[in-house]
Parts: C-alpha cells; sequence; structure tokens
C-alpha cells in the first residue's frame, strides 16, 4: 500500500484537472492490479470523474451545480461566508473521495474520462491523496 499527498492552489468556483497526477501517483506506487482511492480531505471541495473531452462541459456541470445550490445568506450555518456554506452542500453532493480498479499499473478509465478536482469556494491551498493497493 502507498499513501501521496498532493497539493494544488485554486481560483473560486472551478475544476482542476488531476488524471495525470493520480497516473504518476499509481506508477509510483508499483501497484498493478488493486485499487486506487482519491481522497480530498476538504468541506468545500470535491473530487469527480467527467469528460475531458471538452472543458465547457465541465463548466455546464459547474453552472448546474450552482443552479441548484446558490449562494445565499439563509442558510442555517454560516462559517465564513455565504459561499462557503453553499460549498458545503456542493461537497456533499458531488463527494470527497472515489474509488479505482487499477489494471496494467493503470486507474481504469474510460476512453475520455479525467479526474477533477472541484473547488465550490476558493480560491484555497488544497491538498488531495491518493492511496493505491494491491488485489
Amino acid at each position: 500500500m502507498t499513501l501521496s499527498n498532493h497539493k494544488l492552489v485554486t481560483s473560486d468556483n472551478a475544476a482542476y484537472e488531476i488524471t495525470a497526477t493520480v497516473r504518476e501517483a499509481v506508477a509510483a506506487s508499483g501497484v498493478t492490479s488493486g485499487i486506487c482511492v482519491v481522497f480530498v480531505p476538504h468541506t468545500t471541495a470535491g473530487v469527480s470523474i467527467s469528460s475531458f473531452w471538452d472543458p465547457k462541459g465541465l463548466e455546464d456541470v459547474h453552472d448546474d451545480i450552482n443552479r441548484l445550490v446558490p449562494t445565499r445568506i439563509d442558510f442555517k450555518h454560516q462559517f465564513d461566508t455565504p459561499q462557503d456554506a453553499a460549498g458545503h452542500v456542493k461537497s456533499v453532493l458531488v463527494g470527497v473521495s472515489l474509488t479505482m480498479i487499477i489494471d496494467q499499473g493503470l486507474p481504469l478509465l474510460g476512453h475520455s474520462q479525467g479526474i477533477f478536482f472541484n473547488e465550490f469556494d476558493g480560491p484555497r491551498s488544497r491538498q488531495f491523496f491518493v492511496k493505491c493497493t494491491n488485489d
């Protein structure tokens, strides 16, 4: 088993492709057949798999998430800002972890799938973890 910690700096409300970083972490782990978990330890961010083919698709995803959970001042909880409160809800909806199969030393993804860190607050200094285990 290996665990790697990765850092990134985000702007507000955007998706960041982390596919290459996850692939590098899997390769560095030496695991050729097993499971890879990507975990985001933040309450206003998430991780997802989506198409990388057209970056506008990710903008559509974030636009719709913002339509579903708009920033507003009537949340029952207000930590730092109304955007932070909305970010908590968005993080719960999107999720903070992914589990992928490792096959032949690579995370198993579809032809046009990529792994994305989703910032729902920001700008922030963020981190995510990649853990790989053998079968």
